[in-house]
């Protein structure tokens, strides 16, 4: 038998919705558990969480990250890593006065922004955007996502960008249509490999609450299940869309995401210049810890 450390949280969170639930695997060291076993519990919890983070501390405010989803490994786990990250800091007093910590991720290495005093959460430094040129049938996409057609807004641009997920990113006319959207995962699923994408994100400017910029709901169906209700990466991607497109109208936007009209997750984005000077997209939010225990694996 093996045991781990584990904690279940959820990223996101918000006093009117759940979040996006993480597992979190907390090691001496990556080379403690291997690939298969990593995938084995991320199975093991499918339906529970959506994630699960392996991380493991290699310098006083530096960790090393890998994803897992039930399906396969995951490049960049934005909620899971608020939601690790978060707990670090929190559970750490030798973190706590830290201002800036450090991950190494398949990605590559990112700063995390510790703001727990100032607003209770942290903030992640998305990765290096990557664009993607692919022909997109407008009817077909519709009719994967079981919207009508003209419900996709081509005043705006179909796009696909990477910012630690392949992500498609679809503007829609309306909250109502957005709310809308019952996608089949299976056919979801077979759409996405065959694009050569990892995640489907919509979104439309039309909110539920006057605070907010845009409402968002993303869909997963490449990692097992159908809609990541709030993330990190996803929404990272949208935030270099809106910068592109000119399509950022505030400091810091506010994004609502899942399928529920009041009850929505939020995710806050920002934009800052690295140390290459380039501009990139960051994401935050809070978490919070609902179980914590051993995880065990029998041999």
């Amino acid at each position: 038998m093996k045991e781990y450390n584990f904690k279940k949280i959820d990223a996101f969170a918000t006093k009117k919705s759940d979040g996006n639930p993480a597992g979190y695997v907390l090691l001496n060291s990556l080379n403690d558990i291997s690939e298969n076993e990593m995938l084995q519990i991320a199975k093991e919890l499918k339906g529970f969480v959506n994630e699960v983070g392996y991380v493991a501390k290699v310098g006083e405010c530096e960790f090393d990250l890998r994803y897992y989803s039930s399906e396969r490994e995951v490049d960049f786990c934005g909620h899971a890593t608020v939601a690790i990250l978060y707990d670090l800091i929190k559970a750490n007093i030798s973190l706590a006065n830290a201002p800036t910590l450090t991950i190494n991720t398949n990605k590559g290495t990112l700063k995390v922004e510790n703001r727990l005093i100032e607003s209770d959460s942290v903030f992640i430094m998305s990765p290096k955007p990557e664009t993607k040129d692919i022909s997109i049938d407008v009817s077909e996409l519709a009719g994967k996502l079981k919207i009508d057609r003209l419900k996709i807004d081509m005043n705006n641009p179909i796009s696909v960008i990477n910012a630690g997920l392949s992500t498609l990113i679809v503007p829609i006319t309306d909250l109502e249509s957005i709310l809308s959207i019952t996608p089949a995962l299976n056919e979801l699923k077979d759409y996405c490999f065959r694009l050569g994408i990892d995640i489907i994100e919509v979104f439309t400017s039309e909110v539920s609450d006057k605070t907010s910029d845009y409402r968002t709901r993303v869909f997963a169906p490449t990692f097992g299940y159908l809609e990541d209700p709030a993330t990190g990466s996803g929404n990272s991607a949208f935030g270099y869309y809106l910068a592109i497109n000119n399509m950022w109208p505030t400091e810091t936007l506010t994004i609502e995401q899942n399928g529920l009209k009041d009850n929505f997750n939020v995710v806050k984005l920002q934009k800052q210049v690295d140390e290459d000077n380039i501009q990139r997209v960051c994401f935050g939010g809070g978490a919070i810890t609902r179980i914590e225990g051993k995880y065990m694996i029998y041999k």
